[in-house]
C-alpha cells in the first residue's frame, strides 16, 4: 500500500470522528469518547491522526470549531484589501502547488468539447478517492468519491456519469496511472514547486469567481460576502453562491475556503466532513 493509499484509508477514520465529534460538540467529547465512537484505542487514534494530519487529534480538533472559523474571517476582513491588491492574476499556491488557468473559448463550449481527448481515473487522495480527468491543456474536472453509504461501484459510475454529461461530444478514456501520477503530483509526499493547469468551462462571472477562489491562500477563509466584495459585488452572495456550486473542480478550485459569516463551515459537494477536513489541514501546514 502506497502513501495515498494510506492516507486516503486513514481519512475515512478521521471523517467518521468528524462526523461524531459535531453531533457531541456541546459534550466536549475527550479523546476517549472519540475513539470509542470510531472503534479504535486512544493511541490507534492519536498514531492515525498523527500520520495523516501531522498533528494531534485535540490540535486538529481545534480548527473545527466556528470560533476558529470566525477567528480566520475577522483576519481576512482586516487583510482583504491588501491581499486584493496584490492579486495573482488567476495564479496561486496551493500547498508548495502553482495553480494556473485558462477558460475555455465561446466557440469550444458551444461545441460541448468536440473532438476534444480527455483522459480520467479514480485515484486515491489524503482526503479519500477521487475521479479526475484531463486535457492536453490540463485538468478539467476533480470530484471526491460520494459518502461513506454510496457503494463504491454505484459511486464511480454516478461520477462517470456526471463527467459524460459535463463533456458529452469529448472522447473519453480511461487511465488508471495517468490519474495516480498526477494525483501524486496534486498530493507530493514532500513539499516541493509544481504546477497544475487547469481548464475552466462556465460563465464570465463563474470564471472570476473561480479565479478569485484560487488566490485565496491555502488556511485562510473567505465569506461569501467578503468573496462577492472583491469581485466588486457587495450585495452578489447568492450569485457568488451559485458559482460555486457549479465547480466542478474540487480542492484545485478551493471553494472549500468559503464559509457562511457565522462561521458555520456550510455546504459541500463533497461532504461537509470532508470540507472541514480540508479546512482543518490546510490551517494546521499554515500554523506548523
Amino acid at each position: 500500500m502506497d502513501r495515498l493509499d494510506q492516507h486516503a484509508r486513514h481519512y475515512a477514520t478521521v471523517a467518521r470522528a468528524i462526523t461524531f465529534i459535531r453531533a457531541q460538540a456541546r459534550a466536549q467529547p475527550t479523546l476517549d469518547d472519540i475513539a470509542a465512537a470510531v472503534h479504535l484505542s486512544p493511541q490507534h487514534l492519536q498514531r492515525v491522526f498523527c500520520a495523516w494530519a501531522g498533528i494531534s487529534p485535540k490540535r486538529f480538533l481545534q480548527y473545527l470549531t466556528k470560533e476558529y472559523a470566525c477567528t480566520r474571517l475577522a483576519a481576512a476582513a482586516a487583510t482583504l484589501a491588501v491581499a486584493d491588491a496584490a492579486g495573482l492574476s488567476g495564479t496561486g499556491r496551493l500547498h508548495d502547488l502553482m495553480v494556473s488557468c485558462e477558460a475555455m473559448t465561446p466557440g469550444e463550449i458551444q461545441g460541448a468539447a468536440s473532438g476534444i481527448d480527455i483522459g480520467h481515473g479514480i485515484a486515491p487522495t489524503p482526503f479519500g478517492d477521487a475521479l479526475v480527468a484531463w486535457t492536453a491543456r490540463g485538468v478539467c474536472h476533480f470530484a471526491f468519491r460520494g459518502g461513506e453509504d454510496d457503494s463504491e461501484s454505484a459511486g464511480d459510475q454516478t461520477m462517470l456519469a456526471a463527467l459524460r454529461a459535463r463533456w458529452p461530444a469529448a472522447a473519453l478514456h480511461r487511465d488508471a496511472d495517468g490519474a495516480r501520477a498526477l494525483m501524486q503530483r496534486i498530493f507530493p509526499h514532500a513539499p516541493e514547486r509544481g504546477r497544475v493547469h487547469l481548464v475552466l468551462r462556465g460563465t464570465n462571472f463563474q470564471i472570476k469567481v473561480w479565479e478569485a477562489l484560487i488566490r485565496i491562500p491555502p488556511g485562510q477563509l473567505r465569506s461569501y460576502s467578503q468573496l462577492a466584495a472583491t469581485l466588486g459585488q457587495r450585495a452578489g452572495a447568492r450569485a457568488v453562491g451559485g458559482a460555486l456550486a457549479a465547480n466542478t473542480i474540487g480542492y484545485l478550485i478551493p471553494c472549500h475556503r468559503v464559509i457562511r459569516a457565522g462561521g458555520e463551515v456550510g455546504d459541500y459537494r463533497w461532504g461537509s466532513e470532508r470540507k472541514l477536513a480540508l479546512l482543518a489541514c490546510e490551517a494546521a501546514r499554515q500554523d506548523g
